[in-house]
């Protein structure tokens, strides 16, 4: 019996230093996501008013996707790139509210490598969903520090997620992703990893240290947006400068690659999200983010991996975010986790120049019930418009009378699409797919209650104000709730709440001094619990958060106490959690950022 036990535990040592063996020869991923960045942003596609030289070096020393596609907004662009699937198909359908969640049917790319063996980390914005089991780290990926919102109102000392807790941290959020990345390619030296730094610049809040603002603040703007009338100079300059402090720290992951000496087999990836957030340069190009046209929808795209990617090389066929799964475990040689029908294509003879037959394909873009399409020459518009993008790159002539034909092709392709994304072939999808784009917040229910990851976190953007109270801004994402005056007043997340037991409260609270000691009721399914507002805590808005002003959809932030309001039971199952006010001795009873519950059984 000891011969076969000893037996037993050497062919396990053997399989697992096998399975190590193998993993340590597996080439490591970097993958960088630039937030609402356009084509036009890098000094590499043309634009000189730009330096991005770490950038450059991507596409210099590896290759370029002349013509790569993502969606005309953050949140589906971000799915699709996890799946290797239109984001229809994985359930997100809006940008906040719920809305932004990916199925949990769907398996991401982090999944895969995972399972390989790889060490896993994000360190950015993920927009895919907050709540565990949506949280990146039930997505494949082994911690995670960012914020899981599509949108962040502090840019300078933020406070942001640290693994499932809140952490407020000093400097520039950018250069603090970086720090975090650089930490874990550190940790992970020695194995193989997927790191993925996904970016909160250049989307608004328009903040950048200063440095970076000084040397473009004045910039005379040479290079015009397509329509000049529309562009705002001093957003072009800010976004710019946004741009080169991203491009310094992109500098800093490559230079400790190169110090590690793991630049040579290690696949470093930079696309963006979307087309420009601004009217800016675009080369030409008709469209802007949340448009389906080629500028919404064009990103720059460079691949890096001198071990096994030609130096300089530049791939004319089109590709997309859809392609980045089936194309990393490829390159990888790893297996993709799941089974669900893929919608991109493995790009990598491409990439690495073989010799093959590459047949024309349909790429499809889709946003607030619009819909596009793209081949290999043409792309038809969502009014039905098709443009021969190789003689018309900026969409200024429709050739539909030219081409009916192919007009005709893509309208049905199109048509057909929109049933099976949808289950909706005509144009009044396009104004029932609006309201999915908005700020209404989705039917699916928050996540409560996993023992693996106790802290649940419901920002004032996962629930509906009811009565007087409203958000801080018309944009959700980095919202608090305000004007709470009335006991008819309430805040409401409905909950799914996985695991019967007590909860620790917290609620992230302003409340003017004068106001404090209303008394509040939190409820779920008949078990209540009260508590005070108190002590008074009436901060400033930040003032150090903007370089220009941010745009008037966006909450000015300020700092929130945590008040501890005790323990309630929870039960398993589909229902309300409402916040309300019993008692208001003051005009107030407090703003609301976000309610905390924390399983203690």
């Amino acid at each position: 019996m000891k011969q076969v036990l000893r037996l037993f535990c050497w062919l396990a040592a053997i399989g697992i230093w096998a399975s190590t063996a193998m993993a340590a020869g597996k080439p490591n991923i970097v993958v960088l996501l630039a937030d609402d960045a356009g084509w036009g942003d890098y000094s590499q596609n043309g634009n000189s008013q730009v330096h991005t030289p770490n950038i450059d070096s991507i596409a210099k020393d590896g290759v370029t996707m002349d013509r790569f596609y993502v969606c005309p907004v953050c949140s589906p662009t971000r799915a699709e790139f996890l799946t290797g699937r239109y984001h229809p198909r994985g359930g997100v359908k809006g940008v906040s509210t719920g809305q932004e969640r990916l199925d949990l049917t769907e398996r991401t790319v982090a999944d895969a490598f995972k399972a390989a063996r790889y060490a896993t980390g994000a360190f950015g914005k993920w927009h895919n969903g907050s709540q565990w089991p949506y949280h990146p780290m039930a997505r494949g990926f082994d911690e995670y520090f960012g914020h899981t919102s599509g949108h962040w109102g502090e840019y300078f000392d933020p406070e942001i997620e640290d693994n499932g807790k809140m952490v407020r941290e000093k400097g520039f959020i950018v250069d603090i992703l970086t720090d975090k990345a650089l930490g874990f390619i550190e940790r992970n030296k020695d194995k193989p990893f997927l790191c993925y730094v996904p970016f909160t610049t250049p989307h608004s809040p328009f903040a950048v240290p200063q440095e970076y603002w000084n040397r473009l603040k004045d910039m005379a703007i040479k290079q015009p947006a397509t329509d000049p009338s529309k562009e705002e100079p001093d957003q072009t300059r800010c976004v710019l400068a946004m741009v080169e402090n991203q491009d310094w720290n992109v500098g800093r992951i490559l230079n400790k690659l190169k110090t590690l000496g793991l630049a040579e087999n290690t696949i470093v990836v930079y696309f963006s999200d979307n087309g420009p957030n601004t009217w800016r340069w675009t080369g030409g190009m008709r469209g802007k983010k949340g448009s389906t046209d080629e500028g919404g929808v064009r990103s720059t795209f460079y691949m890096r991996w001198p071990a096994k990617l030609p130096a300089g090389h530049t791939v004319k066929e089109i590709g997309g975010a859809i392609d980045l799964l089936p194309t990393l475990t490829s390159l990888a040689g790893i297996q993709r986790v799941g089974n669900l029908p893929l919608d991109g294509r493995d790009l990598s003879p491409l990439l690495l120049k073989q010799k093959t037959d590459w047949s024309d394909r349909m790429i499809f873009s889709t946003w607030a019930g619009r819909v596009s399409v793209r081949t290999q020459q043409y792309r038809l518009d969502d009014q039905g418009k098709l443009y021969d993008m190789q003689k018309d790159p900026g969409q200024t002539k429709a050739i539909n009378d030219q081409a009916g034909a192919k007009a005709a092709e893509l309208t049905s392709a199109v048509k057909d699409w929109r049933v099976e994304m949808f289950g909706k072939p005509d144009p009044a999808a396009k104004a029932k797919g609006k309201a999915k784009g908005g700020n209404a917040v989705d039917a699916r229910p928050l996540t409560v209650g996993y023992k693996e990851f106790p802290i649940t976190m419901l920002p004032a953007r996962d629930g509906d104000p009811e009565g007087g109270v409203k958000r801080s801004s018309s944009a959700p994402n980095s919202s608090y709730f305000v004007n709470w005056t009335s006991k008819e007043d309430s805040m409401v997340w409905l909950l799914d709440v996985h695991t019967t037991g007590k909860y620790a409260v917290t609620v992230d609270y302003t409340c003017p001094v004068a106001d404090a000691g209303s008394t509040v009721e939190l409820s779920f399914m008949g078990n209540r619990l009260t508590g005070k507002v108190a002590p008074g805590w009436d901060p400033p808005l930040f003032t150090n958060q903007d370089t220009i002003a941010r745009p008037p959809a966006e909450s000015q932030m300020k700092e929130f106490h945590n008040l501890k309001l005790g323990t309630i039971t929870l039960k398993k199952g589909v229902g309300p959690l409402t916040l309300k006010a019993l008692d208001i001795p003051g005009k107030h009873v407090m703003d609301v950022r976000r309610v905390t519950l924390t399983l203690l059984d």
